[in-house]
C-alpha cells in the first residue's frame, strides 16, 4: 500500500518566506513523477536522499514554488493545475545547481517588484543600494559614490581575494582570463570559476524568481536581461563562489582523471544545501529592497 502524506520542505526552503499571505516556501521534489491524479497533484517515487518511497499528496494550494530535480517526470495536467492556481514551477539541478526554467509569476503580491523598481529608478537609491552590496561584499562602505569608482575598487579587490583564497587551496593562480567564444581554452582554475560562478547564479536565479523581484533591474549590472540576478550571485563571490572553485580545482588537479564540471556540480549541491544558500539569497533580497512582508495586506 502507498504512503499519502505531504511532503515537507526540502532544503531549508520551507522556512524562506515568500510574498503570498497565507503559503508556505518553496517545495523540492527529485527522482519520481509529478501527476494528477482525481484532481489531486501527487508525487510518486521510489524513494532517495531526500524522503521514503511512497505516494504523497502535494499541496499545491499552499507552497508558493515547487523546484524539481534530476530525475523526475511531469504531465502536462501539472503545469495546468499549477498555473491555475498561481504556483510557480521550476526545474533546477541537483541541490539548486542549475536553473533550467523561470515561469511568469502569476497572481500574487507585487509589492517587492515595486519596492525594487522604485529603488532603481531613482538614481540617488540606486546608487545607494549599490554601495550596500559592496559592503556586505567588502565589509565596510566604500567611499566613493560614482558607480565606475565603485567597480573599479571592486577589481582591485577581487584581484587580491583570488590570490589569497587560490593560495589557501594550494593552487597555482596566473590571473582571470576568460574568452567567452572558448571557454575550455582557460586553464583549470579559470574553468573551475566559470562553473562555479554559473552554479552560484542559478541558485539567485531561484532566490530573485521565488520573491517576485525583477531581474533585469540591476544596481550593479546593467546591460544583462538578469542584471539583478548577478548582483545578487556576487554577494557571495567570496564566501562561496571561489572558495568552491578553487578547493574543487585542487582537489581535480591531483585527481586529473575527475571531470572538473561534474565534481563542481555535486560539490556545489552539498556547499548550497550545508550553507542554506537560497533561503539566505532570499533574505539578503528582501532586506536590499526594504521589504518588510510581515505587512501581509495585497
Amino acid at each position: 500500500m502507498s504512503k499519502s502524506f505531504l511532503i515537507p520542505g526540502r532544503l531549508g526552503l520551507a522556512g524562506s518566506r515568500i510574498p503570498h499571505a497565507d503559503r508556505h516556501g518553496l517545495l523540492w521534489l527529485s527522482r519520481g513523477k509529478l501527476h494528477v491524479s482525481d484532481g489531486t497533484l501527487r508525487f510518486q517515487t521510489a524513494g532517495g536522499q531526500d524522503f521514503d518511497a511512497g505516494d504523497y499528496a502535494i499541496p499545491y494550494q499552499s507552497v508558493s514554488m515547487v523546484l524539481i530535480g534530476p530525475g523526475t517526470s511531469i504531465t502536462h495536467d501539472v503545469l495546468r493545475i499549477l498555473a491555475r492556481h498561481g504556483t510557480l514551477l521550476a526545474a533546477v539541478g541537483q541541490g539548486g545547481v542549475k536553473f533550467y526554467t523561470a515561469p511568469p509569476m502569476g497572481r500574487g503580491r507585487s509589492s517587492i517588484a515595486r519596492a525594487h523598481a522604485r529603488l532603481w529608478a531613482d538614481e540617488n537609491s540606486r546608487l545607494y543600494v549599490a554601495r550596500r552590496m559592496y559592503a556586505f561584499r567588502f565589509g565596510e562602505v566604500l567611499p566613493h559614490r560614482e558607480i565606475s569608482a565603485l567597480r573599479g575598487m571592486e577589481g582591485g579587490r577581487l584581484r587580491k581575494l583570488y590570490e589569497i583564497i587560490a593560495q589557501k587551496y594550494g593552487v597555482n593562480w596566473q590571473g582571470r582570463r576568460y574568452d567567452r567564444q572558448n571557454p575550455k581554452a582557460a586553464d583549470l582554475p579559470n574553468q573551475a570559476i566559470n562553473h562555479a560562478a554559473t552554479f552560484v547564479e542559478a541558485a539567485a536565479d531561484i532566490a530573485v524568481a521565488a520573491v517576485g523581484a525583477l531581474p533585469p533591474l540591476g544596481f550593479i549590472h546593467e546591460d544583462s536581461s538578469n542584471a539583478f540576478t548577478l548582483d545578487i550571485a556576487d554577494l557571495w563571490r567570496t564566501e562561496v563562489t571561489l572558495p568552491l572553485a578553487f578547493s574543487v580545482a585542487a582537489k581535480v588537479e591531483k585527481e586529473p582523471s575527475l571531470q572538473l564540471e561534474r565534481e563542481l556540480r555535486f560539490e556545489a549541491a552539498r556547499w548550497f544545501r550545508r550553507r542554506k544558500l537560497i533561503p539566505s539569497m532570499i533574505d539578503r533580497v528582501k532586506e536590499l529592497l526594504k521589504v518588510d512582508d510581515s505587512d501581509r495586506d495585497t
